[in-house]
C-alpha cells in the first residue's frame, strides 16, 4: 500500500500559472483542487511495464485521503519534492549527482526504487557524501565520481535557504564542498525543498556555512568575521560536535567528510549582496569553499500546504 503522501505526489493535477517578473515562471499545482477529485480519480498501484497504474477508488476512500493529506508532515513534504525530482528530470542511461540531506535522501529513494525495479536502467549516480554513498549503494545504484565522469546530466539536492533569484544557502548538513563540486558540473540542478526554505533574502534565517582548513583555523574565522561584507553583520562560530549539523553537540571540532572545519556565519539582518560575499569568502586564504551557491539552480520544486510549484531560473 503507497503512502497518501506518495499518493498524493502523483495525483496532483497540474494547472498552470505564472507570477513573477524576468525569466522566472511558476508551474503551480493545487493540493486542494486534486484532492476535491480524489473521490472520482483512480489510486495508483505498481504496474509490470510501467512505474504506475490505475484502479477506482470509493468517493469515501477519497475523503478520508482528502483529511490526512490536509495536514502532511514535512517529512511527508520532502518525500513528494525527492520523488517528484526523480520521475521528471532523471532517465535511463543518465549521469545523476545526488545530494546529501533528509529531502535529498528522498531523491535517492526514489531512484532506488525505479533502479531496482528496472523502470531506470544504465544510469550512474556520483554521491555528495559518505552518507549518500552509502544509502545509494544499499539500493544497488552504480557509483562513479567526477575523475571518469565529469559532466552530469542532471543534479538534485536540497537547501538550507532559497531566496527570490534562486540563490541557495547549502551545507547545513557539512556536504557543501562536495555538493558544490558535483552540482557545478550538471547541465541542470534541481533543488527540492518544502516552503518553509523560501525566504525573501539569504541570512537570518539560516546560517552560511563556510569550510575552511584545520590549519590556523582560528585565524581564518577572524579573517572571515573580519571581511568588508561581514564586519560587525555576523558573528563566525566554529562548528563543533557532529558537522551534519549547526547545533553544537559536542565538544570536539566537527570535521567534514573531507576533513576540514566549518565555521558558520549568523546573520541578525539579511545579506546586502549575497555575490560579492560569496567572492569575498572564496578569495580568503585559508577558505577551501562556502554555502552560497549563486546563479546554479536551474528549477526549484516546492512542495507546501497549497501543493508542489516548479518555480525555473
Amino acid at each position: 500500500k503507497m503512502p497518501v503522501a506518495v499518493l498524493v505526489a502523483f495525483a496532483l493535477v497540474s494547472a498552470s500559472a505564472s507570477y513573477g517578473g524576468g525569466r522566472t515562471s511558476v508551474r503551480a499545482t493545487s493540493t486542494s483542487r486534486a484532492l476535491r477529485s480524489f473521490s472520482a480519480m483512480p489510486s495508483l498501484t505498481r504496474s509490470k511495464c510501467g512505474r504506475s497504474s490505475l484502479s477506482k477508488i470509493s468517493p469515501s476512500q477519497g475523503r478520508s485521503m482528502s483529511a490526512r493529506a490536509t495536514a502532511l508532515s514535512q517529512d511527508e513534504l520532502k518525500r513528494m519534492v525527492g520523488y517528484k525530482s526523480i520521475d521528471d528530470y532523471v532517465t535511463s542511461g543518465m549521469v545523476v549527482g545526488l545530494g546529501t540531506g533528509s529531502t535529498a535522501a528522498m531523491a535517492v529513494e526514489r531512484l532506488g526504487q525505479l533502479w531496482k525495479s528496472g523502470d531506470i536502467t544504465d544510469i550512474v549516480a556520483i554521491p555528495t557524501s559518505e552518507r549518500t554513498r552509502e544509502q545509494a549503494e544499499s539500493y544497488g545504484i552504480p557509483l562513479a565520481t567526477l575523475d571518469t565522469h565529469p559532466d552530469l546530466d542532471v543534479a538534485i539536492d536540497g537547501a538550507d535557504e532559497v531566496d527570490p533569484a534562486l540563490n541557495l544557502v547549502k551545507g547545513g548538513g557539512g556536504a557543501l564542498l562536495r555538493e558544490k563540486m558535483v552540482e557545478a558540473r550538471a547541465k541542470k540542478f534541481i533543488v527540492i525543498v518544502d516552503e518553509s526554505k523560501m525566504t525573501g533574502a539569504l541570512g537570518p534565517g539560516f546560517p552560511i556555512p563556510v569550510e575552511i582548513t584545520p590549519f590556523c583555523h582560528e585565524h581564518t574565522r577572524r579573517a572571515i568575521e573580519n571581511l568588508p561584507s561581514l564586519q560587525g553583520a555576523a558573528k563566525a562560530v566554529l562548528r563543533m560536535g557532529s558537522s551534519q549539523n549547526n547545533q553544537p553537540d559536542g565538544d570536539s571540532i566537527a570535521v567534514t567528510d573531507n576533513g576540514n572545519y566549518i565555521v558558520d556565519l549568523f546573520f541578525d539582518k539579511p545579506v546586502s549582496d549575497a555575490p560579492k560575499l560569496a567572492q569575498e569568502l572564496i578569495d580568503t586564504v585559508g577558505v577551501v569553499e562556502h554555502g552560497l551557491f549563486i546563479g546554479m539552480t536551474d528549477a526549484v520544486i516546492i512542495a507546501g500546504s497549497d501543493g508542489i510549484s516548479v518555480k525555473e531560473a
